[in-house]
This record gives C-alpha cells, sequence and structure tokens, in this order.
C-alpha cells in the first residue's frame, strides 16, 4: 500500500539546461525507479524548504548551480540540520557542497590535486604554465571561470578565488559512488568534449586514487563523484570532488550497471530513513 512506503522529496531543477547533458531525462528516469519502491514528489530548489517537513527524506539531485538560488539554499540547510532532516547526500560533506576551499584545502595538504592557491601573492607556488584557470570558491558549473596569462594574476581578488595552472592533460575521468561504494567510472577520451563519455574500466591504483577523497569526505550516506584528470606523465590529480548535485551520466550505462546502481542509491536510502 502506498500509506506504507516511505515518502522521498526529490529536488530537481528540471528546467535547468546544461552544456552536453541533460538534466531533466535523468531526473525523470529516476524517479521513476524510485517510485518503485518509495513515494516519490519532485520539487525546485527554491520549494525546497516549504515542503521537506512533509516528507521522510529529501533527495538532492540534478538542482543546477546553487548560485541561482543561493538564499533559499541557505534556508533549506539551515532548516534541514537543525530539524535533523534525512537528507541524500548529507549535508556533512566537506567538498562541493560547500565551495571550492576544499580544492586549496587539499593541495595545501599534499593530496594529488591540481596545484591551487588562494590569492595571486601565492602565485609562485604553481607550477609554470602557459594559461591559469581562476574560479569563484563558490562557483559551479564553469560559471565565473577566466583564463589568464601568468601577468595578469596580479589582477585577481585576494578574496574569494582560486588559481590553478591549466593541466595539459589526456583525458578526464569521473568516479561515482553511493555511501563510500564504487560503482561505476567514465572519462571523456577527447578533453575538447567533456560529456561525450564511454565507460572506463579503472585499475587498482585508480580506485585507490578514488577512494582516497571519498574517504577524505565527511559523508556516509549519498552520491559523490570523484573527477580526475590523466596528466600527460600518467599521473591522477583531482579536478572536482562533487557531493551535493552530481550528475551521473545513467544513460552512458549498460543496463546491468544501471540497475545496479539505482539499487544500491535505494538501498542506501531505506538506511538513511531507518
Amino acid at each position: 500500500m502506498e500509506s506504507d512506503r516511505s515518502r522521498i522529496l526529490l529536488v530537481t531543477d528540471l528546467a535547468y539546461e546544461a552544456r552536453g547533458r541533460r538534466y531533466s531525462d535523468e531526473d525523470i528516469y529516476l524517479t521513476s525507479r524510485l517510485r518503485e519502491d518509495f513515494v516519490v514528489a519532485a520539487c525546485h530548489p527554491a520549494q525546497a524548504r516549504a515542503l521537506m517537513d512533509g516528507f521522510d527524506a529529501v533527495m538532492v539531485r540534478n538542482s543546477g548551480p546553487v548560485m541561482n538560488y543561493r538564499d533559499e539554499y541557505e534556508a533549506f540547510r539551515a532548516h534541514a540540520l537543525a530539524a535533523g532532516a534525512r537528507v541524500f547526500t548529507e549535508l556533512s560533506g566537506r567538498a562541493d557542497m560547500v565551495g571550492k576551499q576544499y580544492l586549496l584545502d587539499l593541495s595545501e595538504a599534499g593530496y594529488p590535486v591540481i596545484p591551487t592557491v588562494g590569492c595571486s601573492g601565492r602565485a609562485d607556488r604553481l607550477p609554470a604554465a602557459a594559461e591559469y584557470i581562476v574560479k569563484p570558491k563558490q562557483g559551479a558549473d564553469s560559471a565565473g571561470l577566466t583564463l589568464v596569462p601568468r601577468e595578469g594574476l596580479a589582477g585577481v581578488p585576494d578574496e574569494g578565488f582560486l588559481i590553478q595552472p591549466r593541466v595539459d592533460f589526456r583525458y578526464e575521468v569521473s568516479f561515482y559512488f553511493v555511501d563510500r561504494d564504487f560503482q561505476y567510472a567514465l572519462y571523456a577520451p577527447r578533453p575538447d568534449r567533456r560529456w561525450e563519455l564511454e565507460r572506463y574500466h579503472p585499475s587498482a591504483a585508480d580506485l585507490v586514487f578514488a577512494q582516497l577523497f571519498v574517504d577524505w569526505n565527511a559523508v556516509d550516506r549519498g552520491i559523490q563523484r570523484v573527477d580526475g584528470c590523466r596528466t600527460q606523465e600518467g599521473a591522477l590529480l583531482l579536478v572536482e570532488l562533487e557531493d551535493l548535485n552530481p550528475y551521473l551520466s545513467l544513460d552512458r550505462l549498460d543496463p546491468a550497471t544501471r540497475d545496479a546502481f539505482v539499487a544500491a542509491v535505494k538501498r542506501s536510502v531505506r538506511e538513511l530513513i531507518g
């Protein structure tokens, strides 16, 4: 009976237009699969705070960049933490969920991350490069990202931005996790076509790399995507640890892998609800 099923509020922006992928299609599919086990309703992120109290859990999915609804997100987050609401992914995340500061912190701690500094005065700590990437700490989906030559770094504000060398890499690869368990990996063989993804079969060393960041993060329940780039020398460096609303590229998976991923999500949500 429907009354016996747990109720999930799925937070998504079905109208958000992303480059190279269709957020809405993915969340429509995921909603249809979740309805096999739960009562599911979808809402825009700006309405999540007003609706969430009527549900057993809130699942944040392809909700678009938080910068588009910053005040509403902060109100949702504050209320969820105060009320002890069950949120999937858990709001304890230390990565993209709270901005890009983690890239600076991980770089300073010696993790395998693209070298990162927080102000132009420390640019001498970065390796030489033809260009440097400057991006806002609260940015997402490449919004606000600029490329500048080294001599242009002096004009970067001392607060609110990160500076990285533009890395010459072979390809980008993404590792997808539910809770702390690896599910699948995809990569973009052509660097100029980030979202033309193919299945990637990671080596043991690749999985050690990805697991390192998942274990660093303070998330036990939820979905995380570890994005790395393979340098010309063969090393993997972290590009991003997406722990808020990672796009999953489910349309790039074979049915068996997709089914296994959905089953892992359902299991985790059930355990979150208790």
